[in-house]
């Protein structure tokens, strides 16, 4: 009598007749619960570029305590639609748009400004700006509905300015989060239907998945109200999407496999729980951790990104062992209608794969310099790519305040729109000013209030660079250098390009700290799962490698298809994270059952065994992900579709050339080496060689 018929496991009580039903209800109420405590949680809408404690941070801080600091101008820029001069009617015209632009205002709008060309005019308003760029979207709405409805013929008028840009992000985003859950469910739903070929299977783990989104959402939200996290939802919601999928992807292919060899579905059904659950924990211990590492990022968005990343995914670990189970155990066999695997079939699934391993195997040194040829190619996309987007290339779609931006840059000095903002110690404003002047590049600096007690003054620089070009902020370094050095001064610079400066010098130290942390923990958790030292270093650098590929093929296709010249700030970290982590789980699936495999056939045919019975499953898996990914392209951010683009082509590369063919070259090199110093047991010494060399036959699952 076996074991588990004395002592059954907790896979086996999963999945009993009664264990299911009561294992399922514990899960759905647990999780009715969840929603309910957690339902009516907001996360925090801030979205802080720079650092907190970098000085562009420090000066907004410092801002705050002058009086209607939540006063910002909104900047009307007019031309006439022939490029001509504007005419003494049109300025007239504009100047009768004052007492309309007033009823939405916090001070009287000035102007208009011409420019030295005479093309072209300014209006400026000042709106108090909301707490969020939703509330400031409502006023800037109103503005250019106003300017609509009060039309002047000849010229076109936009609004642009500082609170429009942020009004056109936040009217950018309205209905962005539904259209991406949408996208994603419904590629995640077509690319299972596909996997399974039943018309109801693809239901199973859509809706265990789904509700661990939904859990997730509302328990991300809450631990960003708790502990002030910014995170990008959409980020999290694909994780738990592609994740998810994943884990129930390799444990329903096992389940498959052994419905093949075992009549009860429910004693197949906790085969394939014990046997996947190993792999699906390391794979998502390996990613929980690695998303950790982000709590030590400077830049607010990637420290929030790691703790609600970690919880999305622990979640996603709980449906698919705990939720998902019991319900296949509920369906039964069935659920795989028209094609019902039962015991006595032919095999007919991995047939390509055990090929495609095989022809690998016998030519290993070729097949490794085969993939690793094209890893460096792909990798060559690195040469000539740069990193920092300006405001106008952060957005996919373009929008009004981006085209007015252009149209003032055109014909007033560029930094007009936004102005580089000092605070000084009033006692030293003046020697500040003369520091001021002697910095290439600034147009004019004026004093533009001080604080109520006297103490602090704020000092307005405009510049003759376009925001965020190599010159503007080259601008700021200089500006810095030369305020910091005026005596009792304690002059501090801020503004929209000072802060993009700290943003890329956070974002490049977050890159330079994370990313061997994400290494060594990938490292670390092999090292346990597979007791070798020599098999974690070759897989790592066979992940780190393809990683860099990805990154590089993602920013030549970004250039080529896309126009956009640079990454953003946050991609390169986030890519490389995404890549090694998720990357790492495609190794665990793949090596993690090669290891079972070795024990009783040898290293070399047990690669090929592993490959059979994983290439399917790790290749739909990766297609899932890549898919889901790719789903942020829908997205009006240009950062995160270029790291969506990223880790869909890595990912696809990942799982057809990595794990296919250059991991299986590698361990047919190496041999029964790779597992040093332990081995698998009963590893047999004598002919592995041999057989590996010829059309491996069918074997039974090993058990």
């Amino acid at each position: 009598m076996p074991d588990s018929a004395v002592h059954p496991s907790f896979s086996d009580r999963l999945t009993s007749r009664r264990g299911a039903w009561v294992s399922l209800g514990l899960a759905l109420l647990v999780m009715v619960l969840l929603f309910g405590a957690f339902g009516s949680a907001e996360a925090p809408e801030g979205n802080a570029a720079a650092p907190p404690d970098s000085e562009s941070a420090r000066t907004s801080a410092l801002l705050d305590e002058f009086p209607n600091a939540d006063r910002q101008s909104v900047l009307v820029v007019t031309t006439r639609d022939d490029g001509a001069a504007l005419s003494d009617a049109d300025l007239t015209g504009l100047k009768d748009l004052l007492p309309v632009l007033d009823e939405r205002t916090d001070a009287d709008a000035t102007g208009p400004l011409v420019s030295e060309d005479g093309k072209a005019a300014l209006l400026v308003a000042p709106i108090s700006v909301g707490e969020t760029n939703t509330a400031t979207a409502e006023v800037v709405g109103d503005i250019r509905a106003d300017l609509t409805e009060e039309p002047i013929d000849g010229l076109t008028s936009q609004v642009t300015g500082g609170p429009a840009f942020g009004a056109d992000v936040a009217s950018a985003f309205e209905g962005a989060d539904f259209t991406l859950l949408l996208v994603t469910i419904l590629i995640v739903a077509v690319l299972l239907i596909i996997t399974y070929r039943s018309p109801v299977l693809w239901l199973i783990p859509l809706i265990v998945v789904a509700l661990a989104d939904g859990l997730a959402g509302r328990m991300t939200a809450a631990a960003g109200s708790a502990w002030n996290l910014q995170f990008d939802a959409g980020i999290i919601s694909v994780l738990v999407f592609g994740a998810g999928t994943n884990y129930a992807l390799l444990l329903i292919s096992r389940y498959r496999e052994e419905l093949l060899e075992t009549e009860n579905h429910r004693h197949a059904l906790s085969i394939a729980w014990r046997r996947t659950a190993p792999a699906i924990l390391a794979s998502n211990v390996t990613v929980v951790l690695a998303l950790l590492t982000l709590v030590l990022a400077v830049i607010p968005g990637t420290h929030g990104l790691g703790v609600s990343s970690a919880i999305g995914l622990l979640i996603a670990l709980t449906a698919v062992l705990f939720l998902l189970p019991p319900l296949l155990a509920v369906c039964g066999r069935g659920i795989f209608w028209p094609f019902v695997p039962r015991p006595g079939q032919t095999r007919t699934q991995g047939r390509a794969w055990r090929g495609l391993a095989t022809r690998v195997v016998r030519r290993p040194v070729l097949s490794l310099i085969g993939g690793v040829a094209l890893l460096a190619v792909m990798a060559t996309g690195l040469v000539g790519t740069s990193v920092g987007l300006d405001q106008i290339e952060k957005f996919r779609v373009q929008s009004e305040s981006a085209t007015g931006l252009e149209v003032l840059s055109q014909h007033f000095p560029a930094g007009e729109a936004q102005p580089i903002l000092i605070v000084t110690d009033s006692d030293r404003a003046d020697d500040v000013l003369t520091a001021i002047d002697d910095v290439a590049g600034v147009v004019r600096a004026h004093p533009a209030g001080e604080t109520a007690d006297g103490s602090l003054t704020k000092l307005m620089v405009t510049s003759e660079y376009a925001p965020s070009t190599t010159e503007s902020l080259d601008q700021i370094a200089e500006l810095r250098d030369a305020v910091h050095v005026v005596p009792g001064a304690d002059a501090l610079v801020g503004g929209a390009v000072a802060t993009d400066l700290d943003a890329r010098t956070g974002n490049q130290q977050d890159l330079l700290l994370i990313a061997p942390l994400v290494l060594a923990v990938s490292f670390i958790v092999l090292l346990v799962l597979l007791r070798s030292v020599v098999a974690p270093v070759l897989l790592l650098l066979v992940n780190l490698a393809s990683a860099v590929a990805a990154i590089g093929a993602g920013a030549w296709l970004s250039r080529v298809l896309l126009g956009q010249h640079a990454l953003d700030l946050q991609v390169p970290l986030l890519a490389f994270l995404f890549l090694v982590a998720l990357g790492i789980d495609y190794t665990i699936f793949l090596v993690h059952r090669a290891r079972d495999e070795a024990a009783a056939r040898g290293t070399r045919v047990g690669i090929v065994e592993a490959v059979t019975h994983t290439g399917g499953v790790i290749t739909s898996a990766g297609i899932v992900l890549a898919a889901v990914f790719a789903a942020l392209g829908v997205l009006p951010l240009v950062t995160l579709g270029q790291l969506g683009l990223i880790v869909g082509v890595g990912v696809i590369v990942d799982t057809l050339v990595v794990r296919t063919v250059i991991v299986p070259a590698i361990f047919a090199l190496v041999g029964d080496r790779i597992w040093w110093p332990s081995r698998p047991d009963s590893s047999p010494e004598s002919g592995s060689e041999e057989e590996s060399t010829h059309e491996p036959r069918e074997h039974a699952v090993t058990r």
